[in-house]
């Protein structure tokens, strides 16, 4: 469900750590620095800097983190330190609490778990940088950030276009790998006429192929109208395998025979410009001209 209330200077913001453990604290500190330089207050919850393994705490804590934002009728928006692994533990034996007022969630990567399921609920889920991540984003993908949340219109993004016409749909933006493992579970949510959005990093091209395989044998690209894919980075070949394809020539060979409006190359994922991208929302995209184009943000 679409939060109907932008977020404006002022707004309390928590930060959470729901999945890895946070290594990059410079350029955490930076991101929390960016929104607090635009007026926002962010609040940083208990436990975000703990470790327990490679994660940020034990799955209790971290559910306490996100319980506890959730609750407090003051947050009006969660803010997430940085993805890695972790956050689909919390989903197992979940409880929903209650959600006194609506709120944000903004990050991307291993938190498309979270962006998935709770885009169901009474939260406007932002596909956008995390704290870590924020300071390396050039200006104008950070000015979309704030262009998204504040509502004010989104410029379309350029990518390459494959063919296939024009499609609208909602816009359903994800990590491949962690989307793939919430398939055919509750938390899958229903994918009928969407626009999918995918980037991913650091999986050889022979797991793309396994992904997208399980995806056209799983039935669920029959049921989309378009897909635009973001940057597939740290993706190449093994140095030592000659003869594997290319992330690029794995994507061509299993997604353009769907007949339907793709766009690759655009700006959004890991290791780059990673164009904040709402859920849910209305979306074009033309795969003869290569535009993914944001038909209605969240309005209030």
């Amino acid at each position: 469900m679409l939060n109907q209330n932008y977020l404006k200077p002022g707004d309390l913001l928590q930060v959470i750590s729901p999945s890895g453990c946070l290594r990059e604290l410079d350029a955490f500190n930076k991101g929390v620095a960016i929104w607090r330089s635009r007026g926002y207050q962010v609040e940083l919850t208990p436990n975000y800097d703990k470790q327990w393994g490679y994660l940020a705490g034990t799955d209790e804590s971290r559910c306490g983190q996100l319980a506890e934002a959730i609750n407090n009728k003051n947050i009006r928006g969660i803010l997430c330190a940085r993805g890695g692994y972790g956050a689909a533990r919390l989903l197992e034996n979940w409880q929903w609490p209650s959600i006194p007022t609506p709120k944000w969630l903004i990050g991307f990567s291993d938190i498309t778990a979270l962006l998935w399921t709770f885009s169901k609920k009474d939260f406007t889920c932002v596909h956008g940088p995390l704290l870590t991540t924020l300071s390396a984003e050039p200006e104008w993908s950070i000015q979309r950030l704030f262009d998204l949340v504040e509502g004010r219109p989104l410029e379309p993004l350029k990518g390459k276009g494959w063919g296939g016409g024009q499609a609208k749909g909602y816009l359903m933006p994800a990590n491949l790998t962690v989307a793939t493992h919430l398939l055919g579970t509750k938390y899958q949510p229903d994918l009928t006429g969407t626009i999918l959005a995918l980037e991913d990093v650091n999986e050889a091209p022979y797991r793309i192929d396994r992904m997208l395989t399980h995806w056209r044998m799983a039935g669920v690209f029959q049921q989309v109208k378009g897909i635009a894919l973001g940057r597939f980075s740290q993706c190449s070949p093994g140095r030592m395998e000659r003869t594997e394809f290319t992330v690029e020539e794995v994507l061509r060979d299993r997604l353009a025979d769907l007949n339907i409006p793709i766009v690759s190359d655009l700006p959004f994922g890991h290791d780059g410009s990673n164009a904040a991208l709402p859920l849910g929302v209305e979306a074009n995209l033309d795969g003869d001209r290569g535009i993914l184009e944001i038909v209605s943000n969240p309005v209030v």
